[in-house]
């Protein structure tokens, strides 16, 4: 048996080297809540997510207080019954937001404790359907000051230059001419056999302002549309699907199988990038991705490549890992022990038990946020 006798607890800031943009907000920290779940027998699986620029300890303190107490001395394979006690005993206060964090975060490590525990990489551990790599995209192309177009092209062309078939770039921040001359740049600077995808981070406010950039960017073909409108603007995800040619992929905010439901039954998008570390844990991804393959949708996960690449390679329906090739934005990679290598547009998995990779405990201390660097439950 796995008996799970502690939880480590912490939240880290860190900041980014360059303030960066989205469509509609500005960044200049990362706060991540980091968690270790440590059994019996002293097998440790880690478990982590990004939440927020500001205020990540509302996360951590959910898992301290509300949801660590419920597994502590519970079997860890028990993982949908812990789940499911986590989830009931938080409904009142999440359902979304940090505390369905808090649940992904203790879920994963759950899972990644699990699959330490008998010596399996986690790809293996879920049912493998690939075993050594999985296809993935760069991503990048955000706003930066002096980021010209032809400059954004170069960044999308080093991507190309690295191995990778598809990039991605932000959108929707500009004026829908100057939204064109980016994409118009990266299209004639990657070619048409390259993928593009376009993220929008939740720019616009309704169907009309988000067509006078679909229509400018139809004649690019990119591959996707992500995240054009509000998570709750479902229909709004749908009416714009219903009047475009690029696909419309969304889901990386999304909580919990009922909203990822809604969504794909509304045909509100074709590709889902529900995020591990954000809907639920790993348990609940799961879930969805099965809900979304009898329905004939795609799942492209957003973020934490390190989480996704061996949860893609477990899945059937899934496409692509969003991978970032520096730690400029995804600044959590600064926190591991190893990274995820790539060789021609593919990421090679890890082969040590569970995840494959730990804290780097020296970093971890370096950028905590509280007097005392982890918090232990028992």
């Amino acid at each position: 048996m796995s008996i799970i006798k502690s939880v480590h607890v912490t939240n880290v800031s860190i900041p980014l080297d360059q303030v960066t943009s989205f469509s509609t907000r500005t960044v200049s920290e990362r706060h991540y809540c980091l968690v270790k779940v440590t059994n019996t027998d002293g097998v440790e699986g880690i478990g982590f997510c990004y939440v927020g620029s500001k205020a990540g300890e509302i996360a951590k303190v959910a898992v301290e207080q509300l949801l660590a107490p419920i597994i502590i001395g519970q079997e860890s394979h028990r993982s949908e019954g812990l789940w499911q006690e986590m989830y009931s005993e938080s409904i009142l206060q999440g359902r979304s937001g940090s505390v369905m964090r808090g649940i992904s975060i203790l879920d994963t490590a759950i899972w990644d404790l699990n699959a330490r525990s008998v010596g399996l990489p986690l790809h293996k551990y879920l049912g493998a359907v690939v075993l050594d790599r999985v296809p993935a995209y760069a991503s990048g192309g955000y706003y930066v000051d002096g980021k010209t177009p032809a400059l954004l092209a170069k960044e999308m062309e080093s991507y190309v230059a690295m191995g990778f078939k598809a990039v991605k770039m932000k959108t929707g921040r500009l004026s829908p001419r100057e939204e064109e001359e980016r994409l118009a740049a990266v299209r004639d600077a990657v070619g048409d056999d390259i993928i593009v995808t376009m993220d929008a981070n939740n720019a616009w406010r309704d169907l009309p302002t988000a067509m006078e950039y679909i229509q400018r960017f139809e004649q690019y073909n990119p591959y996707w549309i992500e995240e054009p409108f509000s998570p709750d603007a479902i229909d709004l995800h749908v009416r714009l699907a219903n009047r475009t040619s690029i696909t419309v992929a969304t889901g990386e905010i999304e909580v919990g199988r009922w909203r990822h439901r809604e969504l794909v039954e509304a045909g509100g998008c074709e590709i889902l990038q529900s995020d591990a570390a954000v809907c639920g844990g790993i348990s609940e991804w799961r879930r969805i991705a099965a809900f979304a393959d009898s329905k004939g949708v795609t799942i492209s996960p957003h973020w934490f490549h390190d989480l996704h690449a061996p949860l893609v390679a477990a899945t059937p329906n899934a496409r692509f890992v969003e991978f970032f090739t520096d730690d400029q934005v995804l600044n959590f990679r600064r926190l591991l022990d190893k990274q995820l290598g790539f060789n021609n547009g593919d990421l090679i998995l890890h082969q040590e038990p569970g995840l494959g990779f730990n804290f780097d405990e020296s970093a971890v201390k370096k950028y905590a946020t509280g007097s005392q660097v982890w918090t232990q439950i028992i």
